[in-house]
């Protein structure tokens, strides 16, 4: 009830020219919410396939860990299942400007601003993404296989994402859980960036509950890669701000770009070479890269490092550090980045724009 109500709640707040948008939105969740069937039910049932059985069971076995270990909320999220019929269960368009890697934001009753927008109706998204290139603004669009809708719904688990390896299935549900438990209105790199860190660590934790020796070297060997990779569109990302903000001519600019596309590629064809890599981000760098393209992993990778730092500074206690989040995303927003800036750099903090953990381990308790 609580999630329809925030449904018609969100409507009536929307202006003329985006209710088109919020009702197509508000049609394609419940959708997929009408098709929730709960776990323990379809568990019970006999004819059910042995691979999904396990499957869900797994989902079970993790979100038991998510409560007890990691402090995720316990309530039904991801109690239930729904089968779709197609690999995600919606698509992200992400835009910038020709010279500018800064993502075009979209503001939203509720949850505010955010740098991309999600769409169910593919036509629908492919109309409106050919408006905003005829309004020279450059697009990405990614297929998504799981959201959150931060506790006002029972997010159910999902076919798109049930026949994931171990480690990736666990660690996509503690980050889709961690929007539930810190959320900050307009900070789409805050929120993405602290849901990552919490899902590579308390993945890391997970496996070694379970003894998982052989996955945990796999999951190692995914994050050195990772990281290189994501540093290495960092660098790109940096590049071309610095490109951007020149004194050359446009026609220079566009030619410049061209070659650091080029030189992005060539960078990770070496990295996955290293760890010998076939996915990741290999057919992500195969297709066109452009600002919104780029702009998206920075969205939600660029503050990892400064969360996982605060997670080790609270010694993995995870209660501890959610409350010193919240803490810190009530900064006021220059604040924020330069207390987060800080965090990339440390595990311990003396001074500064940051929140005193002792201070706020005391008021919490």
């Amino acid at each position: 009830m609580r999630g329809i109500i925030s449904i018609c709640l969100l409507l009536m707040l929307c202006g003329c020219a985006d209710l088109g948008y919020y009702w197509h939105s508000a049609n394609g969740h419940l959708r997929v919410m009408n098709q929730r069937v709960d776990i323990d039910e379809l568990l019970a049932d006999d004819s059910l396939e042995t691979d999904l059985r396990e499957r869900l069971e797994l989902v079970q076995e993790i979100r038991r860990f998510s409560i007890e270990r990691l402090e995720l909320p316990a309530n039904h999220s991801y109690a239930s299942y729904v089968e779709l019929d197609r690999p995600y269960v919606l698509q992200n368009l992400f835009a910038a400007a020709e010279f500018s890697t800064r993502l075009y934001e979209w503001c939203y009753p509720i949850i505010g601003c955010a740098g991309y927008r999600g769409y169910y109706d593919e036509d629908r998204m492919l109309a409106y993404a050919d408006d905003l290139r005829s309004r020279g603004l450059e697009v990405y669009i990614g297929q998504v296989p799981a959201y959150s809708t931060l506790g006002w719904f029972d997010d159910p688990v999902l076919s798109s994402f049930i026949n994931w390896p171990d480690y990736r299935l666990a660690g996509l549900l503690f980050h889709e859980l961690t929007h539930q438990q810190v959320y900050i209105d307009d900070d789409t790199t805050f929120n993405e960036s602290l849901a990552s860190a919490v899902q590579q660590v308390g993945t890391e934790l997970w496996l070694k509950s379970q003894n998982r020796g052989e996955d945990i070297d796999k999951l190692s060997r995914w994050l050195r890669y990772r990281e290189q990779a994501i540093g290495s569109i960092e660098f790109t990302r940096e590049t071309l701000a610095e490109l951007y903000a020149s004194d050359i001519t446009d026609a220079e600019k566009r030619e410049r770009k061209k070659q650091i596309f080029t030189d992005a590629r060539k960078r990770h064809d070496a990295i996955a070479k290293t760890h010998q890599v076939n996915g990741g981000f290999t057919r992500w760098f195969a297709d066109d890269l452009n600002n919104a393209k780029i702009g998206s992993v920075a969205a939600y990778n660029s503050l990892v490092p400064a969360f996982i730092n605060m997670i080790h500074a609270h010694q993995l206690d995870f209660r501890a550090f959610f409350n010193y989040a919240n803490a810190v995303g009530a900064l006021e927003k220059r604040a924020r980045d330069s207390c987060l800036a800080t965090w990339k750099q440390t595990t311990r903090l003396s001074d500064g724009d940051c929140p005193d953990i002792d201070s706020v381990r005391t008021t919490a308790s």
